[in-house]
């Protein structure tokens, strides 16, 4: 029977509670900061980024940061807020200077609602505007207007301050990392050259843009000087390295778009079709780009992102009624390209070498993986190896895709406990069968030989590219004792030495399962917690102490001793996750050597200092 439906039954929600009843439409996934895309950093980037707007415009050349544990200001010194529209600007919905084509022409944000997504998620929240001699200054809570200052005279700077807390109702547990902003920053000075940006006295300043991002990732290993080209609303920078796969950095109007998107497929068309055009043959697309290390940033008008979380770009124009996207960016580069090589004979010449050896490996892996995949089918891999779930993230009108995830687990035990605890329709689970292969420093003919890399390649259809990527997540689920560190490194380097592209799109994950469970017994019931480190075991032995009956602890080894029951906790709502992402100025190749080579002396000079440290800590 149908239930009464009346107008009491339709509700009308504030701006702020709607913020707060969906925090995931505006800032993604809520988190406590142990992974860089938490929520957390992105009221932050909310903030920063109308303050790169700022300076976008030719307004105020440096921007301070001050981050700790619970809070994050930051201060601009552009244009200030306009004070008779302070509080409008921060806590009502479609309010903002950035509609007014003339005041912002190619900013991040179009919506506005980035700031007010950070006052209603917020526990305190100031702003004050300095214009001019005169500033303004308001709080808030959770959203609510809780006092607005009268305008009063200043001798401070023109320009905008924001001060928040997050809220730790929300956020649970949450502490800001500044080591997590820094890779931000770091992307903010290269894509804003003759900003100067400080965050915890730190000074962050870039002054040749995105040839300073790739110096800083690539090692001596790359086959020719970095080609830099910067235009009007357009810059870009690539070389060619030894390390196998495709590596890109994308920006829109200054923003990180981790997942790429029109952008970024155009450039990878457009340096196919430079090269193609300067040695006037047809190379195979794939021999182009295979290991190539490169950098694109845009500035178009409007940016159409697939998020509020604005990390993959589904523009298809430079502005309303301008040239198409795609168009623009693959005639420019192209010719650019072109021109650059007849200029440069030596580095033509190093990428001809390149593309000649990878159509070489390409046609020796021909038979290779023709056998591969025959083995694939013959396995069953739907059986034997995978539990698949019914959505996937090519499903482009499921509105589940972006939630779709699958965890790598070891052994039959782990593997049968996550499965019966998962949702079958967006999680995965697939099981690997003793530890991987150290694949570090081998090619890519590793992968069909051997037939767990092999399977796994094939289960995330992953074979040649991300394009059609199965799974939002990828997840390595293994114990957390040696073994199973042991195997997430292994995990880590097959990723990282085959398909780089995972991590640098925020696609790789590891997941944290508790480490110790705390319960009491109240009657016929438990009252349990569930604890991810000795500190948090100690607090809940603590509490629970209080009441009345004996504290049972129990150190789980492995995941095969979590009963599905419980295993839910952990992988659904509540799911801890860290993301696997590169240190700033990182260079994938070194760093790979560094911890998975052999025996180099710089790690074994670290493992004995660091033996000395503990050692003398303990006496």
């Amino acid at each position: 029977m149908a239930s009464n439906y009346d107008e009491r039954n339709i509700k009308t929600l504030e701006w702020y509670e709607h913020i707060r009843m969906r925090p995931g439409m505006y800032i993604g996934k809520l988190g406590d900061g142990q992974s860089p895309d938490d929520g957390i950093y992105v009221l932050a980037k909310e903030v920063i980024d109308n303050s790169i707007d700022e300076f976008a415009m030719g307004a105020g050349k440096k921007i301070i940061i001050e981050m700790s544990d619970h809070s994050c200001r930051v201060r601009d010194f552009g244009r200030g807020i306009p004070l008779g529209k302070v509080v409008d600007c921060v806590s009502k919905m479609n309010t903002g200077g950035k509609y007014d084509s003339e005041a912002f022409q190619k900013s991040v944000g179009m919506n506005g609602v980035g700031t007010k997504a950070v006052n209603a998620l917020s526990t305190n929240f100031v702003v004050q505007s300095f214009r001019d001699g005169r500033c303004k200054r308001a709080e808030f809570s959770k959203g609510i207007l809780v006092k607005e200052y009268r305008e009063c005279a200043t001798s401070g700077k023109n320009g905008t301050e924001i001060y928040f807390e997050p809220d730790a109702s929300l956020f649970k547990n949450y502490r800001f990392l500044p080591a997590y902003m820094e890779e931000k920053i770091w992307n903010y000075a290269y894509l804003n050259t003759g900003l100067t940006m400080v965050m915890n006295d730190k000074t962050y300043v870039s002054p040749n843009g995105l040839l300073d991002l790739l110096k800083s990732r690539v090692d001596d290993s790359i086959r020719y000087d970095i080609i830099h080209c910067k235009l009007k609303d357009l810059e870009f920078a690539l070389t060619h390295s030894n390390q196998e796969g495709e590596h890109y950095f994308s920006f829109v109007n200054g923003q990180h778009t981790t997942q790429g998107g029109t952008h970024l497929a155009a450039f990878r068309e457009a340096v196919v079709k430079g090269i193609r055009d300067h040695f006037k043959k047809e190379f195979d697309a794939s021999d182009v780009r295979n290991c190539i290390i490169g950098a694109v940033s845009v500035r178009i008008q409007e940016p159409v992102f697939e998020s509020q979380t604005k990390t993959k770009l589904g523009s298809t124009t430079t502005a309303p009624n301008g040239p198409a996207l795609r168009s623009w960016i693959v005639d420019n580069v192209s010719k650019e390209l072109d021109n650059y090589l007849h200029k440069n004979e030596t580095v033509a010449k190093a990428i001809l070498d390149r593309i000649n050896q990878n159509e070489k490996l390409r046609k020796e892996l021909a038979g290779v993986k023709k056998l591969a995949n025959e083995r694939a089918k013959k396995a069953n891999l739907n059986n034997k190896k995978l539990r698949d779930c019914s959505v996937h993230l090519s499903d482009a009108k499921n509105p589940l895709r972006n939630e779709t995830m699958i965890f790598i687990t070891e052994g039959n035990s782990a593997s049968g406990s996550i499965t019966k605890a998962r949702n079958p329709k967006t999680q995965a689970v697939f099981s690997l069968r003793g530890k991987p292969k150290n694949s570090f420093g081998l090619t890519k003919k590793l992968v069909y030989e051997n037939e767990e890399m092999n399977l796994l390649q094939a289960a995330l259809n992953i074979e040649n590219g991300l394009e059609d990527l199965r799974y939002d997540k990828v997840i390595i689920a293994t114990d957390a004792d040696v073994d199973g560190m042991h195997i997430r490194l292994l995990m880590m380097t097959f990723f990282l030495q085959f398909f780089p592209e995972l991590v640098e799109q925020k696609h790789l994950y590891i997941l944290q399962t508790p480490l110790f469970r705390v319960r009491q017994k109240q009657g016929a019931k438990y009252e349990t917690r569930f604890c991810y480190d000795e500190n948090e075991r100690d607090m809940a032995k603590d509490e629970l102490s209080k009441g009345k009956g004996e504290v049972e602890i129990t150190r789980f080894k492995g995941l095969g001793e979590v009963n599905p029951d419980e295993f839910k906790n952990f992988i659904g709502e509540d799911m801890r996750l860290e993301s696997v992402t590169m240190p700033p100025d990182a260079s994938l190749g070194k760093m790979l050597e560094y911890y998975m080579g052999k025996n180099t002396q710089a790690r074994q000079d670290y493992i004995v200092e660091n033996l000395r440290t503990e050692a003398v800590e303990e006496l």
